[in-house]
């Protein structure tokens, strides 16, 4: 019954979401570059900071959770390049797997799933906030240097990063959380209003950047990056989170967070870098696809354990 429920009132009103997203583009070419840029440019900073601001999270919560994505996401990491190595993929396909296999959708994806979750419970929408700008600083530093390898220099990564919006949003909210300063009502309410749109926008671009994307055929690599991005993910981040005696939302954040499918991001550093752009493509459609089902268990089973 509390399966069911999870997939009624979670997984159901998310793909809704999505298919909406792919049947308008198809209808009227939306513009993804620009629903793209808007969502992370303003959407996701004005989301980051309400949820920060409003947060009660603690200085060892927040600890906590750093703590566990460092820990996660090295040892995905290590696992990507050790079935990279065994399946002797050559240079270009193994960047383009170990992206599939480490980078997640935390935004267009897990916010919304995390709002639908905890909603209920802020605290749990403020760790999702947090893992997804750790993602996105993973991306644009282990994302980007996997893909162009010895191409680029650390100055152009540091570059990239310092040019997130989100960055800045979380620094703010966390100075404005910690000295206490309230924000006047004229600011927070547009600030606010934007957060609210985010779930919506984030969702239906998700939904038009896949509308288009094929899977003709199921290789090997796309088959592993589904099976460690939906399955391999998760088991990794409940035993860190056993061994590191994390129980309550923290735990039960963390847990859903770890099974979300792959990042759209790495479809688009394999396409830019011409790294087998048709297989990331495949792993993103794929994993979302198939995490309708994986994400609801997960959800499921963080209610037991946790």
């Amino acid at each position: 019954m509390i399966f069911f429920q999870i997939v009624l009132q979670v997984i159901f009103p998310l793909f809704l979401m999505i298919g909406a997203g792919a049947c308008l583009h198809r209808l009227l070419r939306l513009h993804l570059a620009t629903l793209s840029a808007i969502t992370i440019n303003f959407l996701l900073p004005a989301v980051c900071f309400v949820n920060i601001y409003q947060s009660n999270m603690s200085g060892r919560l927040i600890g906590q959770t750093l703590l566990f994505l460092m820990l996660f996401n090295m040892l995905l990491i290590l696992i990507s390049i050790l079935f990279a190595k065994a399946n002797r993929f050559d240079s270009r396909l193994s960047a383009t797997f170990k992206n599939s296999f480490v980078l997640s959708n935390s935004g267009n994806y897990g916010l919304p799933v995390s709002e639908l979750v905890f909603v209920a419970n802020p605290a749990g929408t403020a760790i999702q906030v947090i893992v997804s700008i750790f993602q996105n600083l993973l991306t644009f530093t282990y994302g980007v240097y996997n893909s162009i390898s010895a191409q680029s220099s650390g100055k152009d990564l540091i570059r990239k990063i310092m040019r997130l919006p989100v960055i800045y949003a979380l620094i703010f909210a966390i100075i404005l959380r910690w000295t206490d300063t309230n924000v006047p009502d004229f600011i927070w309410q547009p600030i606010e209003n934007a957060s609210k749109a985010f779930s919506a926008i984030a969702l239906i671009t998700l939904g038009a950047q896949v509308a288009y994307l094929k899977i003709i055929h199921i290789s090997k690599p796309v088959v592993w990056a589904a099976i460690g991005r939906l399955v391999i993910s998760p088991c990794i981040a409940l035993l860190i989170i056993v061994l590191l005696g994390l129980s309550g939302t923290v735990a039960q954040a963390l847990f859903i967070a770890s099974s979300f499918p792959t990042s759209r991001n790495s479809a688009l550093l394999a396409l830019e870098h011409d790294n087998y752009p048709d297989i990331a493509s495949q792993a993103v459609l794929l994993t979302t696809i198939f995490s309708s089902v994986t994400v609801a268990i997960v959800i499921y089973l963080s209610k037991i354990f946790f």
